[in-house]
C-alpha cells in the first residue's frame, strides 16, 4: 500500500463506537497506507457524503442508537457502495448472515487478528474495485447507446434477434434500403463489427434483445 498517489489511495472509514479500539484500527491502516476517516456514532457517518473514491467500510455491529446492520441499510439507502466488513464480539450467526446477504464482504468475530482484518480489508477494496469498473463500463455502454435515434434503436434490437433487413423493414413499414442505412449507423456508433459482438454488448448493458 505505501508509495500510493493521493488520489488512487482507498479510504478505510472506521464506525466504532469504543474510542480506543476506534483510535487502534486507525493508526493500524494508516500504517498500512491507507487513507483513514473514523466515526465515534454512527450517524457521523451517515453526514457524509458518498462520493465515488475507492474504500471500504470497517465497522462494529453492536453500537448504541444504530447497530451495525442499520447502519449498513442506511448507508445503501444514502447512496454509499463500498462493501462493508463487520467485527463483532457477539457469536451473533443470524446477524452474520443478515448481513453477508445485504452484500457485507466479511463478518470477523473479535478477538480477531491484524492479519485477518488486513486481508478483509483487502478482499473488500478488490470488491469495490470490481464493481466500480463494471459500474464505468455500463455507464460507458449507457452513453454509447444514447448516441442512437429511437428508430436505429429498433433496428438494432431486431439484428440482434437475428433479423434480416427485409425482415427489420417489413416489421418496421419502412424500405430495406433504409434499414440498410440505418444498420450501418448503428454498427458504426456502437463500434462493433458483428451481431455476435452487438448481442454480447446489448447483454452487458442489461437489454436484451
Amino acid at each position: 500500500m505505501h508509495g500510493l498517489s493521493n488520489p488512487e489511495r482507498p479510504t478505510v472509514f472506521v464506525v466504532d463506537d469504543d474510542p480506543s479500539v476506534l483510535r487502534s484500527l486507525s493508526r493500524m491502516f494508516k500504517l498500512e497506507g491507507y487513507a483513514v476517516e473514523s466515526f465515534e456514532h454512527p450517524r457521523q457517518m451517515l453526514e457524509q457524503k458518498p462520493g465515488r473514491r475507492p474504500g471500504c467500510v470497517v465497522m462494529d455491529l453492536r453500537m448504541p442508537e444504530l447497530s451495525g446492520l442499520e447502519l449498513q441499510e442506511e448507508l445503501r439507502r444514502s447512496g454509499w457502495k463500498h462493501p462493508v466488513v463487520f467485527i463483532s464480539g457477539q457469536g451473533d450467526v443470524p446477524a452474520a448472515v443478515k448481513a453477508m446477504k445485504s452484500g457485507a464482504v466479511d463478518f470477523l468475530p473479535k478477538p480477531v487478528s491484524t492479519d485477518e482484518l488486513l486481508e478483509a480489508v483487502k478482499r473488500a477494496l478488490a470488491h469495490d474495485q470490481a464493481a466500480t469498473a463494471s459500474e464505468l463500463e455500463h455507464e460507458a455502454l449507457r452513453a454509447r447507446f444514447s448516441s442512437l435515434t429511437p428508430r436505429e434503436w429498433e433496428v438494432c434490437q431486431r439484428v440482434a434477434q437475428g433479423l434480416l433487413n427485409k425482415q427489420i423493414a417489413a416489421e418496421l413499414g419502412t424500405a430495406e434500403q433504409t434499414v440498410r442505412l440505418q444498420r450501418s449507423r448503428v454498427m458504426e456508433k456502437l463500434s462493433v463489427d458483428s451481431v455476435p459482438e452487438l448481442v454480447r454488448m446489448l447483454e452487458r448493458l442489461g437489454s436484451q434483445p
